[in-house]
């Protein structure tokens, strides 16, 4: 009986986990359908291959420098036995739950740099930000380190609140993409001289709904199970993930005309910027809340493209770092008891977290990838990125069979009963 309570928590941060897991297929398919299909094979592996990079950069060195913990102990110690560590090894799933959010971070940025970017070297940038630079931002927001929540409350009567992550995750991945989409220039052929903007649509929009559904269905395991224990589960956070999604999804669908790519990234638009207030606003303010981050989201992708002329491919820095950034202020908006909301919360200690999350993500872009393109290249030569980083990095593209010579094509002949070439 003592171990049950702890059985249900570990289940159920485990499912939380695993549902957040296969949110990076949903990253996968969203890239998948909006590269060009001589990329489609790169943005898989690049998703999988950061994932598995992250985990153990998170594991060795990340997760200590957020919440001071090291498992470089026993199994035994690890399970529980010792009283270091929670009883039923639920410290374990914890970290893994978290760690899928730390592996968000490349995840979002893979989109930004998408069709351009070498294999290795964005490896390296992936190892190098989830093991020091997001979690020296995770342990001040969510592991209360440095003294700055204890700061902040002193100071403006409430610490930062983020509760899942639209600021800590979201804008902080995000702002990290404007970086390395920065460094790395657009796209061959993408703007010409004469100031011509040459559009490139997405190359598979029912792969790329794919990747949206899976992402939004996720969704509800990254916020709801941000509680991290059953007793802090709430159905107000599932609600207002609903409601923020369809926000999104209706102001994309109005600002943007109808177009199918901006309506499936306006749910996750809402998604990410209620991240931070789900469990305290009121479900219209939620609803509000993702209204804004969709017609935003839609604002500033085309203003980005083709006034700033920033080749962020899918879209990472409007979505993920304006919609994240948002989110954060939103919070202490719409989760004032004013609004409706549960209160607890303060507008001035949201633009201060929010404020510092992007300076310190912006920064950390153009100094990681800044140092390794000076380095060692960050970037395909022009002939790789002509051919595609499918067949000049994994040597096989998406569709292989139209790769092949035409005389390979061809269906054998057959005469008097025998195969002839």
């Amino acid at each position: 009986m003592e171990k049950t309570p702890w059985g249900l928590d570990v289940l159920f941060v485990l499912l939380g986990a695993v549902m957040v897991l296969a949110m990076h297929a949903g990253f996968a398919f969203l890239e998948v359908g909006t590269v060009r299909r001589k990329n489609q094979v790169n943005a898989l592996v690049k998703i999988l291959t950061d994932f598995a990079v992250s985990t153990c950069a998170y594991f060795f060195v990340g997760y200590a420098i957020s919440y001071g913990v090291t498992f470089l102990v026993s199994a035994k110690v690890l399970s529980g036995a010792g009283g270091i560590f929670a009883p039923s090894g639920y410290d374990l799933v914890k970290f893994f739950f978290l760690a899928t959010f730390a592996a968000a971070i490349p995840a979002i940025v893979s989109g930004g740099i998408a069709e351009r970017a070498r294999f290795w070297p964005q490896l390296l940038a992936t190892a190098i930000i989830t093991s020091l630079f997001y979690p020296g931002f995770e342990g001040l927001a969510w592991g209360n380190r440095f003294g700055i929540q204890d700061l902040l409350a002193s100071t403006f009567g409430a610490p930062f609140h983020d509760f899942a992550g639209s600021v800590v995750v979201h804008a902080f991945g995000g702002w990290i993409a404007l970086g390395a989409v920065v460094t790395l220039g657009a796209r061959q052929g993408r703007y010409r001289k004469d100031g011509t903007v040459i559009g490139i649509p997405p190359s598979n929009i029912p792969f790329l709904a794919l990747g949206a559904w899976i992402l939004s269905v996720g969704w509800f395991g990254f916020n709801v199970m941000s509680a991290q224990k059953m007793e802090g589960l709430s159905g107000l956070v599932a609600l207002n993930s609903l409601m923020a999604m369809v926000g999104g999804i209706l102001s994309a669908l109005v600002v943007s005309r109808n177009d199918p790519g901006f309506i499936h990234n306006g749910a996750l638009a809402g998604l990410v910027a209620v991240c931070a207030g789900s469990d305290v606003m009121h479900p219209i303010g939620a609803l509000v809340t993702g209204i804004v981050a969709g017609a935003l989201f839609v604002a500033v992708f085309n203003r980005c493209q083709n006034r700033w002329r920033i080749d962020d491919v899918l879209g990472v820095w409007p979505l993920h770092g304006f919609c994240g950034a948002f989110g954060g202020i939103a919070c202490g908006i719409f989760g004032q008891e004013a609004l409706g909301g549960m209160g607890g919360v303060s507008l001035a200690s949201q633009a201060a977290g929010t404020a510092a999350g992007v300076l310190f993500a912006t920064l950390t872009g153009f100094i990681v990838y800044g140092a390794i393109h000076a380095v060692v290249g960050l970037r395909l030569t022009p002939e790789q990125e002509f051919r595609g980083a499918d067949l000049s990095l994994h040597q096989i593209g998406a569709y292989p069979e139209e790769d092949l010579p035409a005389h390979e094509m061809a269906p054998p002949s057959f005469a008097n009963g025998r195969q002839t070439a």
